[in-house]
């Protein structure tokens, strides 16, 4: 039975994306060229910022502002659909996901959270490059090359030091 998920859309607000591999396969780092690839043509079709982003290999944390707050949703479909559709090679899929036609990379949903201030922007901030510290891909998250952190470093939001490895970051 489906639930009645309703999208929060609210124009001018960031919204927290998580997006996750099919069966949390481990194949979005290896493939990270496809994966801005699918980024640059997204920003063909819509209007929308990345604030801050972490790719893990397994999944994806990310803050967009799209111009056009509907738009959010083909976003990540675009993001998804481009990639799949470039992907070097088929994965394995069920009949279910032949019959609707899914590639088997990715989970069908993803998650977000319409942010609601700045507050709530920095702790989605913290949360995005501090997960790959808290997945044990790097003991610093200065060390994780696949994220916006250095960005902020650069623009005096975080120091090179914050936050390493036995430090904790969790989202209320």
């Amino acid at each position: 039975m489906m639930s009645n998920y309703i999208r929060v859309f609210a124009q001018g607000h960031a919204y927290f994306i998580t997006i996750v591999t099919y069966h949390r396969e481990p194949l979005l780092c290896q493939h990270i060229d496809l994966f801005r690839s699918a980024l640059l043509h997204s920003k063909q079709f819509f209007d929308y910022t990345i604030d801050a982003i972490a790719v893990l290999p397994d999944h994806i944390h990310l803050i967009i502002l799209p111009k056009n707050v509907h738009e959010y949703p083909k976003i990540i479909q675009s993001i998804k659909h481009y990639f799949s559709r470039h992907f070097p090679y088929t994965m394995m899929r069920t009949p279910v996901q032949t019959k609707r036609r899914e590639a088997g990379i990715w989970q069908r949903r993803y998650y977000e959270h319409t942010i609601r201030n700045e507050y709530e922007l920095q702790k989605y901030r913290d949360y995005i490059h501090y997960n790959p510290v808290k997945h044990g891909l790097c003991t610093s998250a200065l060390d994780w090359k696949y994220s916006s952190f250095r960005k902020f470093v650069d623009i005096g939001v975080y120091a090179q030091d914050w936050y390493s490895l036995g430090d904790e970051i969790e989202i209320e």
